[in-house]
């Protein structure tokens, strides 16, 4: 690999690569100490990713939010949806000033922060149309991404917005046949809005591509197999592990430098439009065997954005090596996933498995952080 500057800050050198390194999470706490700040300058950061698990962290610990729970609480405010919209709002239209910078320097690129429907909208997609328009207006910065997951029902529901002209961030991508679709409604978005006569050089998206969650499940089938065939290829089916969310990885790259290298959208360049770039999610390692900045490492590469967690954003500031890296490797990504399907485990079976607890595991934590609310809410009126 490249060997880096001695005194080279690895985060801030992913830019010589193309890449944009967001931090996935926001609270009030990096936002009031100054941390944020610090990041942009020092790190390079270009971004921010939020979800529901993300604020229900964040709320859940207390900090920062104490003062506007207890005025609500004196409002009289009860309705646990709409005190945390409030809290959640707030806090992405202050991220979105502090990046504001960011944006204007990409002359509106980069610098983007964004924030989810709810997802109880998931497989509904007039109301997710609906509370994404509702969240612009609320939000009302130009550099506010709102995220729609690429559920069946999320498709059009992207489609829609993008001719809207509101910028996409579309989340919980795992196969690369839905991420074929994603780009579609990208393209058709586009084209709607050009055909219209409205301005597309303003819109942006990211299609974000979940990693790590792809290994942890097809590990699992990796060593169901041995287990159940332990004489049998056993070395073979060991060196499946680990490998299966980089190349799939790899292979979504390589779908987006073909459509976005195609005639079809450099009709829609000519007038301005943005490639939408893949975004790497889910890049914190959960298994500590492949190392704490595996993800980040190995998926390096022009117009991409990794959106990178706390740990994992420490550890590569520390220790992150820098090359570009996605287009690596493409043949053995290849043969990797064909000995997958060789030995019987159907990622497309585990990626649609991944969409659907992708979803729960999302409305679980929307839940659980208004029943946290509901309870703080209850205690601070009684007080």
């Amino acid at each position: 690999m490249e060997s880096r500057h001695s005194k080279e800050n690895p985060l801030k050198g992913l830019a010589r690569f193309g890449q944009s390194p967001w931090y996935d999470n926001v609270s009030r706490g990096l936002l009031q100490s100054g941390a944020l700040r610090r990041m942009i300058e020092e790190d390079g950061l270009r971004g921010i990713t939020s979800n529901p698990t993300i604020f229900e962290k964040a709320i859940s610990s207390g900090e920062g939010y104490e003062r506007d729970l207890i005025e609500c609480a004196r409002r009289g405010d009860t309705a646990p949806a709409k005190v945390f919209e409030k809290l959640a709002t707030d806090d992405i239209r202050q991220a979105c000033d502090f990046l504001r910078p960011v944006h204007e320097a990409a002359k509106g690129g980069d610098g983007f922060v964004s924030i989810e429907v709810s997802p109880d909208l998931a497989r509904d997609t007039e109301a997710s149309v609906a509370e994404a328009r509702r969240l612009s207006r609320t939000i009302d910065r130009p550099n506010l991404m709102v995220k729609i997951p690429a559920t069946r029902e999320g498709l059009p529901a992207i489609e829609r917005l993008i001719a809207d002209g509101i910028s996409i961030n579309v989340t919980l991508i795992f196969s690369n046949e839905r991420y074929a679709e994603v780009m579609e409604a990208y393209l058709a978005g586009l084209e709607k809005r050009g055909r219209e006569g409205l301005d597309i050089s303003r819109v942006s998206s990211v299609a974000s591509f979940f990693v790590s969650r792809i290994d942890t499940a097809v590990d699992k089938e990796i060593d169901a197999l041995m287990s159940r065939k332990p004489s049998e290829n056993g070395a073979e089916f060991q060196g499946l592990l680990g490998k299966t969310a980089i190349a799939n990885a790899k292979m979504a790259y390589e779908r987006f430098k073909e459509t976005f290298h195609a005639k079809r959208f450099k009709a829609l360049e000519v007038k301005g439009a943005r490639v939408q770039r893949p975004l790497w999610a889910s890049t914190g390692t959960k298994n500590p065997a492949y190392g704490d900045v595996y993800y980040v490492e190995a998926l390096i590469g022009s117009r991409t954005v990794n959106t990178i967690p706390p740990a994992t954003w420490d550890a590569f500031r520390d220790h992150g090596r820098l090359a570009m890296t996605v287009e690596e490797g493409l043949g053995a990504a290849r043969e990797h996933l064909a000995g997958l399907e060789k030995a019987g485990i159907s990622l497309a079976k585990v990626t649609k498995k991944l969409e659907e607890e992708g979803v729960k595991s999302f409305s679980d934590s929307y839940h659980s952080l208004l029943a946290t609310i509901d309870a703080r809410l209850k205690a601070l009126a009684t007080a």
